[in-house]
């Protein structure tokens, strides 16, 4: 599913505390309220006040305790239980962007970037008690030349190949969560003027 939020649902993702939710939900997994405060070093009130947010723009959704936990029986009482969901989310082009909406888009690329080298050096860190696991960082940096259509269709094919490894049905033994990043962008022009 394709997901193009509105301004108002960009201004919901850019608030540095849901980010990091959204960010607990995507590598954990499904959780409760209190289970995300503690993680996240939050008080319950407001993770449950940015858990509402997040779904009344359709970034997260409420689950029922017995499929959070895989085990019938083990949601108490009134105890809520959320997930992210899973979707494609586009962001408007830069040039369907007016000043408002480049602003807040700008401001949630940022803190993702900043969320995700902290992830990694965190995971660097960690090398010792990694396993078999120290030696899966696959990383590619390099250019090509490439119009705009093919760019395109590059960010397509990418987006393919991630969909085929989801698997809402449930990972196999001995799969990990792994965050997958894609970022291109055109050189700079060395002179500063705008390339057609």
């Amino acid at each position: 599913m394709t997901f193009i939020p509105s301004l108002s649902g960009l201004k919901a993702l850019a608030h540095p505390r849901r980010q990091q939710m959204l960010e607990q939900l995507a590598m954990h997994g499904p959780a409760t309220s209190a289970t995300l405060a503690r993680a996240l070093d939050l008080n319950t009130g407001a993770t449950s006040y940015h858990l509402r947010e997040l779904a009344r723009h359709g970034f997260v959704e409420e689950i029922r305790a017995e499929a959070a936990s895989g085990n019938k029986g083990k949601g108490r009482g009134r105890e809520r239980w959320w997930r992210a969901v899973s979707g494609d989310l586009r962001l408007p082009t830069r040039s369907a962007q007016d000043p408002q909406t480049r602003v807040v888009v700008d401001e949630m690329n940022r803190l993702a970037y900043t969320a995700d080298l902290r992830l990694f050096a965190r995971l660097q860190q960690q090398d010792a008690d990694l396993g078999p696991w120290m030696d899966a960082f696959p990383y590619s940096r390099g250019t090509v030349q490439v119009t705009l259509t093919e760019l395109h269709d590059l960010f397509e094919e990418y987006i393919a190949l991630l969909n085929r490894y989801k698997r809402p049905e449930g990972a196999p033994a001995g799969a990990r969560t792994v965050l997958t990043r894609f970022l291109a962008f055109p050189a700079p022009n060395p002179s500063g003027e705008d390339v057609a």
